[in-house]
């Protein structure tokens, strides 16, 4: 199995900061896999207590039926992962407060491929670290899968994501929660994170939000940031080549669409 490496955070000793609303209904934090999962989940683990974040593992399919406390009701958690669409899924997370995160498929290809290629990710990418491959074929191979070890870009974005739309999940963009991020004073970004955090379960903003946010969204908290990234040996472009993103809409037609990039 592959291993992730990424360092501790400290936010569960700064969450004694603030003062707490307990949440009465469990939360998850589903994401499509390097989207922002890390930056969503540190920003709302700063308005929950700390004995109600579920830390015993990250979820995903092959881990749900070990881990099925994170959504019961009797004792409501907030917890995150990336759980794709199906039956079992969607039967565990019937009486959840279910958050989608999703990214620009632009951009998702770069970050997929700096972190495949990084020191923090080892196992079945390692064979390609160390400029072994060229940058472009490094993000086709993001793109169309790499046969019996990595996914297609269609696959991850269909089966943890789309599947999901027209459900009662709501389907949040990263590029919405980092503008925001970025732009705390603005009215804009008090009615954004009211919304979110509503929807979570927290219907009181409280009057130290702004903080809160900055605290949980500092990079340096986030293992898995661009900048905490280690290793890397190639350097993977900021914005994806025009011809991979011909690629990307050859792969999976309409998607970039559906989900709201255009």
């Amino acid at each position: 199995m592959p291993r992730v490496i990424a360092k501790p955070d400290t936010l569960n000793e700064l969450n004694k900061n603030y003062v707490q609303q307990r949440l009465e209904q469990p939360v998850f934090l589903n994401s499509v896999p390097k989207c922002g999962t890390h930056l969503m989940r540190n920003i709302i683990r700063m308005f929950v207590p700390v004995d109600q974040q579920y830390h015993k593992e990250f979820i995903q399919f092959p881990v749900l039926k070990r881990n099925l406390a994170a959504f019961g009701k009797s004792h409501p958690y907030v917890s995150w992962g990336h759980l794709l669409f199906s039956d079992e899924p969607a039967i565990a997370l019937r009486s959840v407060r279910h958050l989608v995160l999703v990214r620009d498929p632009y951009d998702w290809v770069l970050a997929r491929a700096r972190f495949f290629l990084s020191d923090n990710f080892q196992g079945s990418m390692d064979h390609l670290k160390d400029g072994k491959v060229s940058v472009e074929e490094m993000l086709n191979m993001m793109i169309f899968g790499i046969y019996d070890k990595a996914p297609t870009m269609q696959e991850i974005f269909l089966h943890n994501a789309v599947a999901w739309m027209g459900t009662k999940a709501r389907i949040l963009k990263f590029e919405e929660l980092l503008q925001h991020v970025k732009n705390l004073d603005s009215e804009a970004a008090e009615g954004y994170f009211s919304g979110l955090l509503s929807y979570c379960g927290i219907e009181e903003l409280p009057q130290d939000w702004r903080e809160r946010v900055r605290v949980g969204s500092d990079r340096e908290q986030s293992g898995t940031a661009r900048e905490n990234l280690e290793g890397l040996a190639v350097e993977i472009p900021d914005e994806l080549p025009d011809t991979q993103k011909r690629l990307v809409n050859v792969a999976a037609p309409g998607m970039r669409e559906l989900l709201g990039y255009y």
